[in-house]
């Protein structure tokens, strides 16, 4: 059990996982600038993704897209590195050497998603508060902050809100681990599924399309929450003093979807979609594209078989 956990393997699909998804994050960083401010900044209209970043760049300059880049991407390596060895060492531990199943890695995925929320949830706290920093917003009830980095970020956030505020938004992203565990449970059967037919290494049009395919399913389904999680995390909710008590409550996120809903509508729960889902997507695709070769290769050097590689 200990030997599959702690796995030299794991730490390859860790590695690669981590490496692919910085790059493509690093790539693609403005639309998912745009799908932010979108959803938190409830006056800014939703228009085309090119419009909000040209309006964003024209408000607060070239760089404006970029704000926030080196606290996204080390959330995002750290969050990527603790998703992918936990999935993959589970993985090892559960199935033994079997081939997996649609319901074996949906259970698996969620597992591995809880154990990241828990553990990085602080880190993507601050770089939405980092992010959202210095931004111009529509919503004049938006209270300015002032971070000098992520550190200065953790100290103020502690001192001014509490331990607990570095977890904001941790019940809906508990919810949220569906995203990647429907996004792994697609993406690892339609794999398997491939290969079965072709007999062979996928190639990397293949390897983008299917994981275009599986993240575009995850994020609709899950976006409403997405979007409740960004607000959480953004840390603006002033409606109640018992706010502690109800960051973290089925209750508060039921009230916000509501009134989200009562606001602008059922289609207020998307807003921002166009972006999101043009981010996500070639992100995800360009992620598992890199993650597969980075694997791939570092096995070969290894001198580990193909087999080996292709029970995953």
């Amino acid at each position: 059990m200990s030997s599959a956990v702690f796995s030299y393997e794991s730490l390859v699909h860790a590695v690669s996982g981590a490496v692919g998804s910085v790059t493509a994050m690093t790539v693609f960083f403005p639309l998912d600038t745009a799908r932010l401010r979108l959803q938190v900044d409830e006056n800014r209209k939703a228009r085309s993704t090119p419009a909000i970043l040209a309006e964003i760049v024209k408000e607060e300059g070239l760089l404006a897209p970029y704000r926030g880049w080196f606290p996204v991407i080390c959330s995002l390596c750290c969050s990527n590195f603790v998703y992918f060895y936990c999935f993959h060492s589970l993985k090892a531990s559960v199935l033994r050497g079997r081939q997996s199943s649609h319901s074996a890695d949906l259970i698996i995925g969620i597992a591995a998603g809880v154990v990241n929320v828990l553990v990085t949830t602080p880190l993507w706290v601050v770089n939405t508060r980092l992010k959202l920093q210095g931004s111009k917003f529509r919503s004049a009830d938006v209270r300015p902050t002032n971070y000098s980095g992520i550190w200065d970020a953790f100290v103020q956030i502690v001192r001014d809100e509490g331990v607990g505020a570095l977890w904001n938004g941790t019940f809906p992203s508990l919810l949220l681990v569906l995203n990647p565990a429907i996004q792994f449970m697609i993406y690892e059967g339609l794999k398997r599924q491939l290969r079965r037919a072709v007999l062979r290494e996928l190639l990397s049009v293949e390897v983008l399309i299917i994981g275009a395919v599986a993240k575009a399913v995850a994020t609709i389904v899950t976006y409403p929450l997405q979007t409740i999680q960004s607000i959480l995390r953004f840390g603006q909710l002033k409606e109640s003093k018992d706010k502690s008590k109800l960051l973290t409550s089925l209750r508060t996120i039921k009230c916000l979807l509501v009134n989200r809903v009562r606001k602008y509508g059922m289609l207020g729960l998307f807003k921002g979609l166009e972006a999101k889902l043009l981010q996500t997507v070639l992100t995800a695709a360009l992620m598992f594209l890199l993650y597969e070769k980075i694997a791939s290769c570092t096995f070969r050097v290894m001198g580990l078989s193909s087999n080996h590689y292709k029970r995953r």
